[in-house]
């Protein structure tokens, strides 16, 4: 007696169809699972074996063999457990066996025969109708996950007996209608809140219409959180298709438990500079991805930069370049999106108040051994640097009226749409993304504008790598001015954006 069913196994952000092949023969009686098998998988022998028994299904005194193909792709988890019981089933013919046709089975059993949710549902699903099937079992819980991909019948199942019931007769099991909320969106600050700082929402303004990485050096108690916990405000707000993406990240992670079944908010990551390497790339013994991952179309916050350990802020030397995090353990190589915008804060000092030696009580040397927290290539990564000076007392009175994030939100989404305009039909989508290729093109500068930043070029001192920031964001400031070519004027200010902070680094 032999039978299959479909199921798919997780590996990293990628989905593997696996087929779970059941045959029960005569011999000396046993549970035996075979595939290549994490220790969870292992365990589901015990959990399905109690779980029919349960749901009153007697299994015979007979060789139970269970093979998950393909046999070279390493299984971890419980999704297993349903596909498993639905295979025995069939097998012993307690269900007919048409009734598996063009089925696609995940869920983990309890041993009282209950189908409890399971991670990855989301790019399940969406592979599933890739490949053709026409109905996916998932548990109750995950129901309204599953239906965040249209093109596919999505069956809830809460225990066995309501599995056998749907398989033999057609009937399904009763759904709550209050099961399904979509995220509410993070309640965030406005910038009108704010008081002057002009200097830095303007810095603000331009990463956040370009998603430029961005940098807030100054003093302590003058306004960087703020002005970095407000920047999601401005941000255009998700597509469709920037939706589904994220909330997949967040369904391989499971964190779409419940109630909370899309993300439809821009992603906020605040981690505390303790976080570990593994929490921030992802990884683990099952392959996840971490905070860079999660941020993904959204915002990654560094507070306090310097108190973040050298080696762990290293690691967004890639993610920053490549928008991807790969991870590579010896059963395979797990790709995880990276395309973050990662805004950092940090004084200048460990007290605080570098360059004002009025008030600095650091030396020299303990400045420097401070701010070499952060490695060269990482700054060389960042597009802008603002410093965000003390704020006088004249700027907190009543009678200052500070610019909304609406208004700001506005201007921002007007400069999207111009470059979503301008790189229509190719990978890229914001002039962060512009490949060095690409940068001619749409980066053209007159002879006037080429000489000035050439002059500029060799002043500095910048690299390469800086010499086409800086180029990037003067054509995001041309697109915040509705201009088609680059002025000297736009990359004078991109060069400010860039050098503003330079007053805060002990040299």
């Amino acid at each position: 007696m032999y039978s299959t069913i479909v199921s798919a196994a997780v590996c990293g952000m990628e989905v593997v169809m696996v087929h779970v092949e059941v045959d029960i023969a005569q011999g000396l009686p046993g549970f035996i699972l075979v595939g290549y098998l994490s220790g969870e998988v292992k365990e589901a022998g015990e959990r399905v074996r109690i779980a029919l028994k349960n749901a009153g299904v007697s299994l015979p005194p007979m060789r139970i063999t269970v093979n998950l193909s393909p046999a070279h792709i390493k299984k971890g988890g419980t999704a297993f457990d349903l596909p498993i019981a639905i295979g025995i089933l069939r097998t012993l013919g307690y269900i007919p066996p048409d009734s598996t046709e063009g089925l696609l089975a995940v869920g983990e059993l309890s041993l009282n025969g209950t189908v409890n949710p399971v991670r990855g549902v989301l790019p399940l699903v969406k592979k599933g109708r890739e490949e053709g099937f026409g109905r996916c079992m998932v548990p109750m819980e995950n129901c309204w996950e599953g239906r965040m991909i249209g093109g596919m019948d999505i069956i809830g199942a809460r225990d066995l007996n309501g599995v056998m019931e749907y398989l033999r007769n057609g009937r399904r099991e009763e759904e709550r209608e209050d099961r399904h909320c979509e995220m509410q969106e993070m309640k965030q600050g406005d910038f009108g809140e704010i008081a002057g700082q002009t200097a830095a929402k303007r810095a603000a303004e331009i990463a956040a219409a370009g998603f430029h990485n961005l940098l807030l050096i100054g003093p302590p108690g003058s306004g960087k959180t703020m002005i970095a916990k407000r920047i999601p405000g401005i941000l255009p707000p998700l597509t469709e298709e920037e939706r589904l993406e994220v909330s997949s990240i967040y369904s391989v992670a499971g964190l779409l438990a419940g109630r909370h079944s899309l993300i439809s908010h821009r992603p906020f990551m605040n981690p505390h500079h303790t976080i570990t390497a593994q929490a921030l790339v992802g990884g683990g013994r099952t392959v996840r991805p971490g905070i860079i991952s999660l941020a993904h179309k959204g915002v990654l916050f560094f507070d306090e930069l310097p108190e973040f350990k050298t080696n762990t802020v290293d690691l967004l030397r890639q993610p920053l370049e490549e928008k991807q995090i790969r991870i590579v353990r010896l059963e395979g190589s797990y790709a995880f999106p990276a395309d973050i915008m990662f805004v950092a804060a940090m004084n200048p000092c460990p007290c605080g108040y570098y360059p004002d030696m009025n008030r600095c009580r650091c030396t020299a040397p303990s400045v420097r051994r401070y701010q070499n927290h952060v490695s060269g290539p990482v700054l060389d990564r960042i597009d802008i640097c603002a410093g965000v000076s003390p704020i006088e007392i004249s700027q907190l009175g009543e009678g200052h009226v500070q610019e909304s994030s609406e208004a700001i939100r506005s201007r921002v989404m007007r400069a999207r749409r111009i470059q979503e305009e301008r790189y229509r039909g190719r990978e890229y989508r914001f002039n962060s993304l512009l490949p060095r290729c690409a940068v001619e093109e749409f980066c053209f500068l007159e002879k006037e504008e080429r000489e000035f930043l050439g002059r500029a070029y060799t002043r500095t001192g910048m690299s390469a790598r800086a010499y086409y920031r800086v180029l990037r964001v003067a054509r995001t400031i041309a697109d915040l001015e509705e201009s088609e070519r680059i002025t000297e004027l736009h990359l004078a200010e991109a060069l400010e954006c860039r050098m503003a902070g330079e007053k805060y680094w002990e040299r």
